[in-house]
């Protein structure tokens, strides 16, 4: 299973914690899913059976949240200031599966979270390498997370630093790097906004590890690159612990 998973800074003190405002943050997101992957165009929540996970469509055509799903959450999580959304693109057949995690609230790091999971190589819908670049710059772009990252779980196991994100296939961080920097990298890709006057701003960077076939940590020389670019980061100070986003 391949995650994109990105968290966030602690929340501004008084943001609403209301399931609706926040999964609205996430939408683009969700569109570019809808439109990009040919299996992701419905999403239930998930429940505890298979019965209850295809019961409440999570969002409708245009990436929004239902109210019916609105509905459950709430009822769910009333009173709770740590809140959580899952859903599943209702595939059952192996390698179909996706779902979409969010959690927030209103406590320490991660104030929010954003995962993406891929079973097997489903992430390969997405469009390839160009296409979940497109999606981390989405991602970067709308939401400005602290970091992402691009990996199997089993690469957790074999990144450099357990306590620093580790870089896998891609991490994005909100830093300008060059190739100087970062010279291990296969491609340095500038994540671009345009600002209140207009003007093109790159807010960050994606580091990318292997470009000519997707990144496996099954894959020692890939292991190596990815964690060679971990030590460079690390070595310069750019690499910040988790505790320290």
């Amino acid at each position: 299973m391949t995650i994109i998973k990105a968290a966030f800074k602690k929340l501004t003190p008084g943001t609403s914690l209301a399931f609706r405002s926040n999964v609205e943050q996430i939408g683009p997101i969700v569109r570019f899913l809808q439109k990009t992957d040919p299996l992701g165009k419905q999403w239930f929540l998930m429940g505890d059976t298979e019965e209850e996970s295809l019961r409440y469509p999570a969002f409708d055509a245009l990436g929004e949240l239902t109210p019916a799903a609105e509905a459950v959450l709430e009822t769910e999580f009333k009173g709770d200031n740590i809140r959580y959304f899952a859903a599943w693109n209702g595939e059952l057949k192996q390698g179909d599966g996706a779902t979409i995690t969010f959690q927030f609230h209103d406590e320490d790091w991660p104030a929010w979270s954003l995962e993406i999971n891929y079973q097997g190589e489903g992430i390969q819908r997405l469009g390839g390498l160009d296409g979940v670049i497109e999606l981390l710059s989405m991602i970067a772009g709308s939401l400005q997370p602290s970091i992402i990252n691009v990996a199997r779980y089993q690469y957790f196991e074999k990144q450099v630093f357990q306590d620093r994100p580790g870089v896998g296939w891609m991490l994005y961080l909100p830093r300008v790097l060059a190739v100087q920097q970062v010279p291990e990298a296969r491609a340095l890709v500038p994540v671009m906004i345009t600002d209140e006057k207009d003007n093109d701003k790159q807010i960050g960077t994606i580091i990318v590890s292997v470009t000519d076939v997707p990144f496996s940590d099954e894959n020692p020389e890939h292991v190596k690159i990815a964690n060679a670019i971990e030590i460079r980061l690390v070595d310069q100070d750019l690499l910040p612990p988790f505790a320290d986003h």
